[in-house]
């Protein structure tokens, strides 16, 4: 069959089982959206911008497992799409984004819409190709999708020449294996390590369980469950990593970190052992690392090599897949007598009882707290959360209990504001029949708000919930405690009226300024279950996120709301970096 290159790649992103696209035309890609045109399987989602496209594809794999695919032209449609790309990059998120080339003649003389995508996209994607020979395209395709998907997952690119697109061939089939040399990715555990991490975890008497996003990603939640009641150990769990474990189950310390919770962290300070489970012991976790866990043995379980002893020196390496080392650990300590760790539950017992999630409420105001608390209440924990970045994530990780993995979507590593909204659509697209949440603030909404178009164009209803406080809050929070309350450039004064604006795009607006009529409209929004809902929340514009570890602090050295709110660099004595 000859088949031009254009439809070559439809042939195979069909035998990929690809069920959506996102994306957004242009010159370079528009052989491969005529091909799409005649194709009935595959879904292609028109974004408003090229960043939304790839946020999308990046919110629908996370939710559903699967690998995200993007399409964007050439020249400006590839470098808007490097944030979404950076981003999925940053949490490994398996994606696969196709961006249009000038055609190969012309390549290096910087022809109309011409980047180096290659090079642009080298230090944010696993790996990446140029294609300009129609003979290689299938191939290319097999391999990026394979790299994207095993191993630590990440986004790939394909940079295919327009020529490419338009060549023909006779099409000999989509490979159905691959084989590459520099690319092995599956690595057998060493069991001598298993050995050496049963010995530390039988003699530790403050034990704790760290879990990150690679349990999430690793689709490793019932094997961290396994081994984590079978013990009886406390888990802590990073921001990436909620839901792979119960929030709600009394083992669950809650979250760890700059913004965790009290217990978490001071238990990990105080820990002889620690086991970090698909965890890279990222800055916002670590604090201050010379202060890091001072007294622990840490095994370290990670699937990537080149995670392990990055950050932190570690006893005990396990490499591998996440699901095969906790399986072997729950089995290697069958049998095996535990020390006694009561005392070590009664210390953190006494530091839950600290309870650091606490917040004062005010008369006639509402708390940015008990919004979450509201939308966990109405949606009865079963919601699936996006949020954007700034202290409406840290708010939404403390006050909304995740039970169950790929429930929550955020940028964690990136810390991208626009993120939320297109990752709630590609969230929708995938989970079609649940609810989908949306926690943004009035600065972030306002990044990617186009895609409210998108939204209505494609019929995926979601419910954007906008803590609106008129600053830019986790700016203003810093420059309150760190440069002498100088709220430079943080407090937005010209902001449009939102519902207004979500009425004019087709949905619904509903505007909450009393705290009485918080939970109505709530459940208002919830009702319109084939409508997407804006509900534009005024929110105390002085609240800050506590608990909060300073940057340059150690876990042991948290400010705490109420005690510390007040509390300046000079009175902590701290060495901010």
């Amino acid at each position: 069959m000859k088949l031009n290159g254009a439809q070559i790649l439809v042939k195979c992103l069909q035998s990929e089982g690809v069920e959506y696209i996102f994306g957004y035309p242009g010159g370079a890609v528009l052989h491969i959206y005529d091909a799409l045109d005649a194709c009935k399987e595959i879904n292609h989602v028109l974004v408003r911008h090229e960043q939304g496209a790839v946020h999308a594809a990046d919110g629908y794999a996370r939710v559903s497992g699967k690998c995200g695919v993007a399409l964007v032209t050439s020249g400006p449609g590839l470098t808007n799409a490097v944030t979404g790309i950076a981003t999925a990059h940053m949490d490994s998120i398996p994606m696969v984004v196709i961006s249009g080339q000038v055609s190969s003649a012309v390549i290096g003389n910087d022809a109309f819409q011409e980047v180096d995508s290659v090079g642009i996209t080298r230090s944010c994607v696993k790996h990446n190709f140029l294609v300009t020979d129609i003979g290689d395209l299938a191939t290319v395709i097999k391999k990026a999708f394979h790299i994207a998907t095993t191993g630590r997952p990440g986004p790939v690119l394909i940079d295919i020449s327009k020529d490419t697109t338009i060549d023909d061939i006779e099409f000999g089939g989509y490979p159905k294996t691959i084989n590459m040399r520099s690319y092995q990715p599956e690595i057998k555990i060493e069991s001598s390590q298993i050995d050496k991490a049963i010995a530390l975890i039988i003699q530790a008497k403050k034990p704790i369980i760290y879990s990150g996003g690679g349990s999430v990603i690793g689709n490793a939640d019932v094997e961290l469950i396994a081994l984590t009641r079978d013990t009886g150990f406390p888990i802590t769990q990073t921001l990436m990593g909620l839901g792979a474990y119960p929030a709600t189950d009394k083992q669950s310390l809650g979250m760890l970190g700059m913004h965790g919770t009290y217990e978490a962290n001071m238990a990990m300070h105080d820990a002889d052992c620690i086991i970090a489970v698909g965890a890279r012991f990222d800055d916002r976790i670590t604090g201050n690392l010379d202060l890091f866990c001072p007294y622990a043995k840490i095994i370290h379980i990670d699937i990537d090599p080149s995670s392990v002893g990055k950050t932190v020196g570690v006893d005990v390496a396990i490499i591998g897949q996440v699901t095969d080392a906790l399986n072997a650990l729950s089995t290697g300590l069958k049998g095996k007598k535990l020390a006694d760790i009561s005392a070590w539950w009664r210390q953190i017992n006494e530091w839950r009882a600290v309870d650091s999630m606490a917040y004062q409420t005010k008369a006639g105001v509402i708390k940015p707290q008990s919004v979450i608390e509201a939308l966990y209440e109405v949606t009865k924990g079963e919601a699936i959360v996006t949020s954007d970045v700034g202290q409406h994530q840290m708010w939404a990780a403390q006050y909304y209990p995740f039970d169950k993995p790929r429930r929550w979507i955020n940028s964690g590593g990136l810390g991208t504001m626009g993120f939320g909204l297109p990752a709630a659509m590609g969230a929708k697209l995938a989970e079609p029949n649940s609810d989908v949440a949306c926690v943004t603030g009035e600065g972030s909404i306002q990044m990617m708000l186009q895609e409210l178009s998108t939204m209505l164009q494609y019929d995926t209803p979601v419910k954007i919930i906008n803590l609106n406080n008129g600053y830019l809050g986790m700016v203003r929070q810093w420059q309150e405690f760190f440069y002498d309350k100088r709220y430079s450039m943080s407090y937005m004064d010209a902001l449009p009226d939102f519902v207004k604006l979500a009425e004019s795009y087709g949905h619904i607006g509903i505007k909450v300024e009393k705290e009485a009529d918080l939970m109505p409209a709530l459940k208002e929004a919830f009702a319109q279950k084939d409508r997407t809902v804006f509900l534009d929340i005024l929110t105390d514009p002085t609240e800050n996120v506590f608990p909060m570890i300073p940057s340059g602090a150690g876990h042991h050295e948290m400010l705490l709301a109420g005690r510390d709110e007040m509390a300046s660099t000079n009175d902590k004595g701290l060495n901010l970096v």
